[in-house]
């Protein structure tokens, strides 16, 4: 058998070498110096947007959408905070990778904490409802000081990273479950895990409904509230931020929306949109702008892209 097989991918080849540096300078970076970190994310940002010309056409095109009371200095100030934050996210994003989160304890503030114990208690699984924040990564690792959970994700596209993501998540999840298994998520609730599914992006027309986000129809996955009336399980939102300070953060979980699912898969949908637009408005700039949240439109209606 061939050591390229598609099975057994040959990761010393040197297609994989860019990878492998990229690799190393997040085991680096998880290491440096708070400060540094910092000033390196701004410098990542700044960068990105001056050279990312279609992310910067995407991010200015969603924040022109989601927050048009914005004169347009204040539209230019949001983008430029937008890719400063997804730039220190990818430090946060090495350091939840690459380091004992225990070390960041002092730096946690946690809200909610009963809303989850209470749940535990009972012995109830749940649907934590998560969003897209450049936090996300170090947010789930700090998560794991508090409470376990498992996970719904994308696989990566790139062999050697997905490999090393998942060994890099799997010290705080208790099982990372594909987003095209929905028998799984469904298992695992029943059998009484949290399992944290980020509902936000936009999967195509097929699996979606359109419901208002930020006061425009967005195709919103239909999974949410479907894994909610098979397991019967609530659905509690996880927010998530960095402080103003950029040295704290605040992990917050709200109550378990009540009466819900309803028989109204577009009220549903609705309803998921609202809560992680109010999670976004608190800190608008740390949302991952950056991809086509409205690239599905209604029939007839033009990309905005």
């Amino acid at each position: 058998m061939s050591r390229d097989a598609p099975d057994r991918p040959n990761f010393a080849h040197p297609r994989y070498w860019p990878v492998w540096l990229a690799i190393a300078a997040m085991h680096v970076a998880a290491w440096l110096p708070w400060r540094l970190k910092l000033w390196i994310g701004k410098l990542i940002g700044l960068t990105a947007r001056r050279f990312a010309g279609r992310r910067r056409h995407i991010t200015e095109t969603n924040l022109r959408l989601c927050f048009p009371e914005l004169d347009d200095e204040a539209q230019r100030r949001l983008v430029r905070e937008t890719f400063i934050a997804n730039g220190i996210g990818l430090m946060e994003t090495a350091t939840g990778w690459c380091r004992d989160p225990e070390h960041l304890r002092h730096r946690v503030v946690f809200k909610g904490q009963e809303h989850r114990a209470r749940l535990e208690a009972e012995g109830r699984g749940a649907l934590i409802l998560g969003v897209h924040f450049s936090t996300l990564d170090l947010g789930a690792a700090l998560h794991s000081l508090y409470f376990r959970a498992d996970a719904v994700q994308r696989p990566h596209d790139n062999p050697l990273f997905a490999r090393f993501m998942g060994r890099a998540r799997a010290p705080y999840f208790d099982a990372v479950i594909d987003r095209h298994d929905l028998r799984g998520v469904v298992r695992r609730i029943k059998a009484g895990h949290a399992v944290w599914y980020s509902p936000d992006q936009d999967f195509g027309r097929d699996v979606s409904v359109f419901a208002p986000f930020f006061g425009i129809q967005a195709a919103t996955v239909k999974m949410t509230s479907r894994i909610a009336r098979m397991t019967g399980a609530p659905v509690i939102p996880l927010i998530f931020h960095r402080n103003a300070d950029n040295r704290t953060y605040t992990l917050e979980y709200l109550p378990p929306l009540r009466d819900f699912p309803s028989d109204d898969e577009v009220a549903d949908a609705t309803r998921i949109n609202t809560a992680i637009e109010a999670a976004i408005r608190q800190h608008p700039e740390q949302y991952l702008w950056l991809h086509r949240r409205f690239k599905t439109r209604p029939e007839g209606e033009p990309s905005p892209y």
